[in-house]
């Protein structure tokens, strides 16, 4: 729990002044780079974890391979992570300042399941009417779970919505198998 505090309080930072520069987005698009780098690259996380290379040997790579391709607050900003040894939280910080980000726009996550592939009108009808229902931009991530037989299920924070057929076949099957059935024989 402590990496996730101190991951927090790293992104509040770098969220803060952002919003003062008027480059929110911005910054979270370089933070979503570094995070995207440090994935696609492993010997550069590698290479960041490793107590024999010297701090400055590793900030003189970082800004070698980063330069031009983030904001120089962001830079700053990453160069500081590395100084105080907080680089393995960059993907943490990443995902917290994304929160944020959301936050402030008025946006959330929803995770849908849906039985087949949907197009992309389906895909975008599916969006507007949980912004509707939920009340804030909801920015749908879509998965098939042939599973569901038909239907959709839909998960937004601690709301859970499942009207999958599945679901359905399942509520029919405990009602029948518990309903009391009496016959008249009179």
């Amino acid at each position: 729990m402590r990496g996730d505090s101190i991951a927090r309080n790293y992104a509040e930072a770098l969220f803060d002044l952002a919003e003062r520069e008027g480059r929110l987005e911005e910054y979270g698009g370089a933070l979503d780079t570094v995070e995207e780098l440090l994935d696609e690259v492993p010997d550069l996380a590698l290479f960041l974890d490793t107590p024999r290379i010297q701090v400055e040997k590793k900030r003189t790579v970082l800004e070698e391979t980063l330069g031009g391709r983030v904001p120089a607050h962001v830079m700053n900003f990453l160069l500081l992570v590395l100084d105080r040894h907080r680089h393995r939280l960059l993907g943490s910080m990443a995902r917290e300042y994304r929160a944020l980000l959301d936050l402030k726009l008025g946006r959330t996550h929803v995770e849908v399941a849906v039985a087949r592939s949907l197009d992309e009108g389906e895909a975008e009808h599916i969006g507007s009417e949980l912004s509707r229902i939920l009340g804030v931009e909801a920015i749908p991530h879509v998965r098939v779970r042939p599973e569901l037989i038909g239907g959709i299920t839909f998960k937004s924070g601690d709301t859970i919505f499942d009207g999958s057929v599945r679901r359905r076949l399942q509520r029919m099957r405990h009602e029948l198998l518990t309903t009391d059935v009496s016959t008249d024989q009179g």
